[in-house]
């Protein structure tokens, strides 16, 4: 009776890698391929299954490789030879998502009159139908990246990099933010025609692959190799978060710092560096502090307004913070908004409030709600910043949780999936993303709920905007990529 295996046949347990079987056999990954004239006289012995996900990262002071095509050709990309079926769950949750936020866009301006009246171009103009637009781009996005092996973007992340520098270089130039920057002070968008798109959103994705080729090509073991990995990413991580507080945009530069130490967490750095950095947390934090009470001296000393004399204090002195006094304010109105900002940031925070406090169990009703309705809540961030504040008061609690647990099976899909992974690249990546948006969910919720100041950090897949749309679809995109190519070992 032959027992040899036949072309094809499948090896059950055997690790994840290339190997010589026999003589003209080869095992790659879950598979036996057979040179031709030659069979190995028994098939191969079984072997125990190699850990995968979060487990398989090294030990520290270990470097593992990671296999991915070489140089840019992109036909081994999509061959379907082992190619694992899509991972449903997260998609759906995220159509959900998108679909409560074209709902909410469109009841926060919902009595907005719009230029033009009832005609196709006023509709098309709307924010709700844009968003529906941003979408489609998105889920194109979405699809495409997930189709496209996650190891081509380690192979290519230091020119993607590099080329999400340069607009981040280009927004400053004066001039080029048109009338967003007359209008909101900050220079973080680039217009392009009817639509304008903001750098910062890119540099996500940027700094999220720069990081793990980073971790991948270094070696966390030593204090020598720990410090020259910390080295080399405090200037990767450093020079957009820099460029993007220049602009300035507070918001989207807090978010990197926890995608970053959940990538170097998973990597098994020693703790000492997390305790350190818990440290030199605090310092900042009470940095922030003296800053902060050296402005309220200044303010009141020389009787200025907080909420008419923004740019008092930031103009007198060299000697502070690299921070403005609108986000001085923000801190403040935090800790007391009717006395330091009550008809700024405290007016917002304060009719929030009121908004998800009166939505009681079931909400008011659709396009119901008399604090958006009426504009108590500005509709200037009724739709973006606080979008969660409407959905709140008008389908109350029932409709809030909904909202959460699509977001929690987002984020627990994303730890699953960071688990199940296959090698190092692949957990890095889908822990990374997953950290990013429970930063983006848990602070956008807090801010809502007055638990924690106001940042203007967006609702992911709900929040109204172009570029943040499609970087949340990339980034989800790479994620499904990772779920796909688990099994994929070439």
């Amino acid at each position: 009776m032959n027992t040899s295996p036949q072309p094809g046949h499948r090896a059950r347990g055997c690790p994840s890698f290339s190997s010589q079987i026999g003589a003209g056999v080869v095992q790659t990954g879950h598979w036996v391929i057979r040179k031709p004239g030659a069979w190995p006289s028994a098939p191969p012995v079984k072997a125990r299954n190699p850990p995968t996900g979060l487990h398989a990262l090294p030990a520290a002071g270990i470097s593992v490789p990671v296999s991915f095509p070489s140089g840019l050709n992109l036909l081994p990309l999509f061959k379907p030879t082992t190619r694992a079926k899509w991972d449903w769950l997260t998609p759906m949750a995220l159509l959900g998502l998108g679909a409560f936020g074209v709902a909410f866009i469109y009841s926060a301006q919902f009595s907005v009159a719009q230029p033009g009246g009832d005609s196709l171009a006023a509709w098309l103009r709307q924010d709700w139908c844009k968003q529906i637009v941003f979408l489609g781009l998105g889920a194109a996005v979405y699809g495409a990246v997930s189709l496209i092996d996650y190891r081509f973007w380690f192979s290519v992340s230091h020119w993607f990099y590099a080329a999400c520098l340069v607009p981040l270089f280009i927004v400053l130039i004066p001039g080029i933010s048109g009338d967003a920057a007359s209008r909101w002070g900050a220079q973080r968008w680039i217009p392009l025609g009817p639509f304008s798109f903001q750098p910062s959103e890119t540099a996500k994705i940027a700094v999220l692959l720069i990081t793990a080729s980073i971790l991948i090509h270094s070696k966390i073991g030593t204090v020598t190799q720990s410090l020259g990995t910390l080295g080399k990413l405090a200037l990767a991580v450093g020079a957009p978060m820099l460029l993007i507080l220049m602009q300035p945009d507070l918001k989207s530069a807090i978010v990197l710092p926890p995608m970053v130490f959940s990538m170097l967490y998973v990597s098994k750095l020693s703790p000492r560096f997390f305790v350190g950095a818990l440290g030199a947390f605090l310092l900042l934090l009470g940095a922030v502090t003296w800053d902060t009470v050296r402005y309220v001296n200044f303010m009141e000393a020389n009787q200025k307004s907080f909420s008419r004399d923004k740019g008092a204090f930031e103009n007198s002195t060299w000697f502070r913070l690299p921070l403005h006094d609108y986000q001085r304010n923000r801190l403040l109105s935090f800790v007391n908004p009717d006395k330091y900002d009550p008809n700024g940031i405290g007016w917002n925070q304060r009719q929030s409030l009121i908004s998800v406090g009166s939505g009681g169990l079931t909400g008011k009703g659709w396009t119901e709600g008399t604090q958006a309705q009426l504009g108590y809540l500005p509709r200037s961030v009724a739709h973006n910043d606080f979008v969660f504040a409407v959905i709140a008061e008008e389908k109350g609690f029932l409709g809030s949780l909904t909202v959460l647990g699509l977001f929690g099976v987002v984020l627990f899909n994303g730890i699953r999936i960071a688990d199940s992974a296959r090698d190092r690249l692949g957990a890095l990546i889908a822990i990374g993303v997953t950290a990013l948006f429970t930063v983006h969910v848990f602070v956008n919720i807090a801010m809502t709920i007055g638990l924690v100041p106001i940042t203007g950090i967006p609702l992911p897949f709900i929040s109204y905007g172009g570029s943040f749309v499609l970087s949340c679809c990339m980034l989800q995109g790479l994620v499904q990529s990772v779920w796909r190519f688990r099994r994929d070992f070439v």
